[in-house]
């Protein structure tokens, strides 16, 4: 019998992890048949299948097409949409990047004069990697145009104008939601901002609060919209900042101080801005979950009080599978580590007091749980050394959420639990539990003193704390303590700590397994009211262990690259003006046979020709290059508008005016020469209080332009007499693969274009001589040169 009740209760467990993953996200996606009034995933998909059908992003023919797409939907809407165009400029120690964002704005007039609530996501695609943008964002913007057409339809009228805002430009640098918060005038009517993004393509949409204040207000507004499926703790948002991206919502709360929540799902990273972000690879449940947060939002925040969100207090919040969400001051998370620290100590007292506790015993727990930790985290180790050696495929993947990664995380999540099982049978004696437990309870003791100190946003950590104390008190109590009581008791840890052991080395990456495992052993201690009494311990152990080195096989098994996991890799061309030779340059520092086709199977070190000429979120640089002839391309034209010596300082405005297809410009000057202006498209870089810029840059770098179709760019800069600045200039185009005068060959179907680079790229690369340009002068309303 006894043995039964164990059975049911390893099963119970079990199912509870279960319940915690499938509470997280809708079962199914809606049809197109539910009614108008409702979101349907059905109908948003049609939308998507259109924006997605090809590579949008800024520069690209289809940009424009979307941008038309979008537009004519919001008009089918009984909107009257508008674009919102300027240049951005922006600046980081005297590297600029400038863009011309062009963001689609609609307003719906409500029936007050109060502060209007803003839906939005960005319509450009990734650029460099051809992605489709399906996920990253046209999830975002089909989420908003289902919703607002559902909400329509209903014929409620709102107390606040809805504002639709899908900006432009997001993906080089934000620049769209700027444009929009220092530029348009509707952005100070702005009370809320409900965002939509992705970095990745399946998995539960995840609730970022964004605020320069508290988040007291949004999140009690938030619990009063009545959400079916919220996915939301206050440690996220610790979390989100220490990812390498921010987002448009960002900008609004920074530039505007404009509160609001963001939404992102971020499973499936590894198609995150890459050519597989496309309609296929998207998982309809997310985006269910996606329109299942904005339309109840919607019709909430459409009829609140908008001018009262604000607020200097945070409350902690924590989304649960039974009650949906929690919430609670920040103000309660110290006492409550206090109290539960207090409990502890009385209870601590009472059972060796009443002799139901032993100190050999508490010894012997603490032994099995710090052998268990140290034992799955040393083997965690030398796995992440031997890792570039087994698979060096892998050095290839950027930092992302690999492949077969959710393989490795039950590999290493059931390694631990069978270390633990294994230790705790082999240290522990049934009879000495309530001693046993006493271990992972200290540990999670000290972890709420620390989070109530250092992070708050973690303060529902007590909450599974308080109850396995109550389990502890049971367990000193009685000597055989209910198993059904014992569950109940353990469950709160389960729910709330299940899905962070997925949660990390999904947002973080492989790097994060090792906290997957922290929190498997730790939760495995929390359960120990339940887990301690089992005799089959040992067993269990042996069996995590067989289990181990199976999903271990089945990592090993899909480690390799095929169709459904392409191989990422790079290929540019190269070439500095007067330079007898071009080269094929790669990232890669895995050469596959398509690469080797242009670098060979030996191809020399690109430090030996050229310094890293691209540029990318992560700093990569070149890794080989390898000689090849030089193609004769179109030459940007470049000439002189203004070039005079005022006041000792020469005054000197130049036009690029490029004659091909342009994604990209770079100008670069040595890092200490003393500019004193810098001006891009008539938008200036002010000097600092030394009246140069010198102290502030920091690169030789000065501008990254991302054109548009037709574009050109005017450089102005300002420095003193007699200083050669010595600008060099790079032009970028995306178009390897299609130019008519190369012939690279198209990737086999194993492959994709390696993401987060410049890639698929022809690179010009030339110095340019002030001194030496001709002069433009305007005569019989032509363009004549003259030297």
């Amino acid at each position: 019998m006894k043995r039964l009740k164990h059975f049911f209760s390893f099963f119970v467990l079990l199912f509870l992890v279960w319940f915690s993953f499938k509470s997280l996200i809708p079962d199914t996606a809606s049809s197109g048949d539910v009614p108008l009034t409702e979101f349907s995933t059905e109908r948003a998909m049609s939308q998507l299948k259109v924006i997605s059908q090809k590579p949008h992003y800024v520069g690209s023919p289809a940009h424009a097409e979307v941008r038309g797409y979008i537009i004519d939907e919001l008009e089918k809407l009984g909107l009257e949409p508008a674009v919102q165009e300027g240049y951005v400029l922006d600046s980081w120690w005297g590297s600029s990047t400038l863009v011309k964002p062009k963001n689609i704005v609609a307003r719906y007039k409500g029936t007050g004069t109060g502060k209007a609530v803003l839906l939005m996501s960005h319509y450009d695609s990734a650029p460099h990697s051809k992605s489709h943008g399906a996920s990253d964002a046209g999830s975002g913007v089909v989420t908003v145009l289902e919703s607002l057409r559902a909400y329509l339809a209903a014929g409620v009228e709102p107390e606040n104008d809805i504002i639709v805002l899908f900006t432009d430009s997001e993906e080089l640098g934000l620049d769209g939601a700027t444009l929009f918060v220092k530029e348009h005038p509707w952005a100070k009517d702005v009370g809320i901002a409900l965002n939509f993004e992705a970095r990745g393509s399946s998995g539960p949409s995840n609730m970022i609060v964004e605020t320069n204040g508290g988040n007291e207000n949004l999140i009690k507004e938030f619990e009063k919209a009545g959400l079916e499926y919220p996915v939301a703790t206050s440690l996220m948002y610790s979390i989100y900042k220490m990812l390498p991206n921010d987002t448009d919502s960002t900008v609004l709360r920074e530039d505007g101080d404009i509160p609001g929540f963001f939404f992102a799902f971020i499973d499936s990273h590894y198609n995150y801005h890459t050519v597989n972000d496309t309609v296929d690879n998207l998982d309809p449940r997310t985006l269910e979950h996606q329109g299942q947060y904005l339309l109840p939002l919607i019709k909430h925040f459409a009829q609140v009080d908008l001018s009262t969100i604000k607020s200097t207090q945070d409350r902690v919040y924590f989304d649960t599978p039974l009650f949906t969400f929690a919430s609670y001051p920040f103000a309660w998370v110290l006492p409550m580590s206090i109290i539960a620290l207090v409990i502890f100590i009385l209870l601590l007292f009472k059972g060796f007091r009443d002799k139901k506790l032993s100190g050999r015993a508490v010894g012997r727990g603490f032994l099995a749980l710090i052998i268990s930790l140290g034992c799955s985290l040393l083997l965690l180790q030398i796995f992440a050394w031997l890792m570039p050696s087994l698979y060096p495929q892998y050095n290839d993947m950027l930092p992302v959420f690999i492949y077969n990664g959710h393989w490795y995380t039950i590999a290493f999540v059931v390694m631990s639990l069978s270390f633990s099982f294994g230790f705790y049978s082999r240290l522990c004696k049934l009879e000495h539990t309530p001693s046993t437990y006493v271990a992972p309870l200290t540990l999670w003791v000290i972890i709420n003193i620390l989070v109530a100190v250092y992070l708050k946003g973690a303060g529902f950590f007590v909450i599974p704390l308080l109850f396995g104390l109550v389990a502890f008190f049971v367990m000193i109590k009685q000597k055989k303590p209910s198993v059904i009581l014992m569950l109940l008791l353990v469950a709160p840890g389960v729910f709330v700590f299940s899905p962070l052991v997925q949660f990390f080395p999904v947002g973080l990456g492989p790097s994060a397994y090792w906290i997957s495992i922290l929190f498997t052993v730790l939760v495995f201690g929390l359960s120990l009211p339940v887990i301690g009494y089992y005799k089959s311990k040992r067993f269990l152990g042996y069996i995590g262990l067989i289990l181990t080195f199976v999903f271990l096989g089945v990592a090993h098994a899909k480690s390799d690259y095929t169709e459904e996991r392409q191989k990422p890799n790079s290929l540019l061309y190269y070439h500095k003006e007067g330079d007898a030779k071009a080269y094929w340059v790669t990232y890669d520092d895995y050469i596959d046979s398509w690469v080797e086709g242009y670098l060979g199977n030996a191809p020399n070190a690109a430090s030996d020709y050229i310094a890293n000429a691209s540029g990318s979120k992560y700093n990569t640089s070149f890794s080989y290059a390898k000689e090849t002839s030089v193609i004769d391309l179109e030459e940007t034209i470049i000439i002189k508008e203004k070039d005079e010596v005022v006041d000792g300082n020469r005054e000197v405005t130049l036009s690029i005016r490029p004659q091909r297809a342009i994604n990209r410009i770079r100008l670069f000057a040595d890092k200490d020469t003393p500019f004193k202006m810098l001006s891009y498209n008539k938008k200036e870089y002010k000097p600092d209080s030394t009246e140069t810029l010198y102290k502030k840059r920091r690169t030789n770098a000065l501008l990254s332009y991302y054109m548009g179709e037709g574009e050109e760019l005017e450089f102005s800069f300002t420095i003193a007499a007699g200083v050669d600045p010595k600008i060099s200039f790079r032009e970028y185009s995306f178009d390897l693969l299609e130019h008519p005068k190369f012939t690279v060959s198209t990737r086999p179907k194993t492959m994709m274009p390696k993401p987060f680079v410049v890639n698929d790229a022809i690179i010009q690369e030339r110095v340019i001589n002030v001194d030496e340009l001709a002069f433009a002068t305007p005569q019989n309303d032509t363009l004549q040169l003259q030297e």
